[in-house]
């Protein structure tokens, strides 16, 4: 009932930039929670960003912080990751998530940025950073 295709990933050098953005299809966003998660070779899925419904309780991992955003666009169905000064430790597949968010007062809420919180996933677009 819920489809996510996450697109916008590529091959690019240290100190670049992509955006990655999520469709969704067969839901609103509006009151869903939205994520980027990312799993390099080797190592479990981890939280890049989250996000409520509209634009509240926003997570970013240190690893991250001032270097990329998270944008929404529940108009379009769309969401976004922008990824600026990307280094090579970014390498990895992301994926982008949502699930209904918990309501308070009318905003929707995540409790933890964490796999097990999104039920809807994308399939995942490659990042690759390297000389």
């Amino acid at each position: 009932q819920v489809q996510l295709a996450d697109s916008g990933g590529g091959l690019v050098q240290p100190g670049g930039s992509l955006r990655l953005s999520c469709a969704a299809s067969r839901f609103t966003l509006d009151g869903y929670v939205i994520g980027w998660f990312r799993q390099a070779p080797g190592k479990e899925r981890e939280a890049v960003s989250c996000v409520g419904s509209p634009d509240r309780n926003t997570y970013y991992a240190d690893s991250v912080k001032g270097r990329f955003t998270i944008s929404r666009d529940d108009a379009r169905n769309t969401f976004y990751l922008q990824m600026n000064s990307l280094k090579p430790e970014d390498t990895a597949v992301y994926y982008c998530a949502t699930d209904r968010g918990t309501n308070f007062g009318g905003t929707y809420y995540y409790t933890e940025c964490e796999r097990s919180t999104f039920g809807s996933w994308g399939q995942g677009t490659q990042v690759t950073v390297s000389s």
